[in-house]
């Protein structure tokens, strides 16, 4: 680097769907994250025209959050088959195994598919899901 060079921020991770709304709410669950002011989700019964567009979520500590585009279709990932690579996944980390353990649970039952079990790995214990909209993200012990 050279003196006085600047460089871009980087600002979020953007998940193309074919429904924002539906995988913005799965990451929001599952990372405990919230929508960017304007982008939370309409009363019962109004129209959610963000919703079919572009959204955000943020965690609380201002870190880059995700945000979701709405397209018409997104071939999903084949991986760890032949075919369809992932293009891109998510790194999400537990302090133990009991906590991988415990988020699995939680994943699944807010509609995550598993794809590659490696939980019992002594070298590094993880598990790959594909969300919702098929892109796939891995959950990993990683202590402190």
């Amino acid at each position: 680097m050279s003196v006085g060079e600047s460089f871009p921020g980087w600002r979020q991770v953007v998940l193309d769907t074919t429904d924002a709304r539906g995988l913005a709410e799965f990451y929001r669950q599952l990372l405990g994250f919230a929508y960017r002011p304007g982008d939370e989700p309409p009363a019962p019964g109004r129209d959610d025209e963000r919703g079919r567009d572009w959204l955000v979520i943020r965690p609380a500590s201002g870190l880059p959050g995700i945000a979701f585009q709405q397209v018409d279709s997104v071939p999903e990932t084949t991986w760890p088959e032949p075919g369809i690579p992932q293009q891109l996944h998510l790194d999400l980390t537990v302090a133990d195994k009991a906590e991988l353990d415990r988020q699995h649970d939680r994943a699944l039952r807010l509609g995550a598919r598993l794809r590659l079990d490696r939980s019992e790995d002594a070298d590094e214990a993880l598990r790959v899901y594909a969300d919702p909209s098929g892109h796939t993200f891995c959950i990993f012990v990683a202590p402190g």
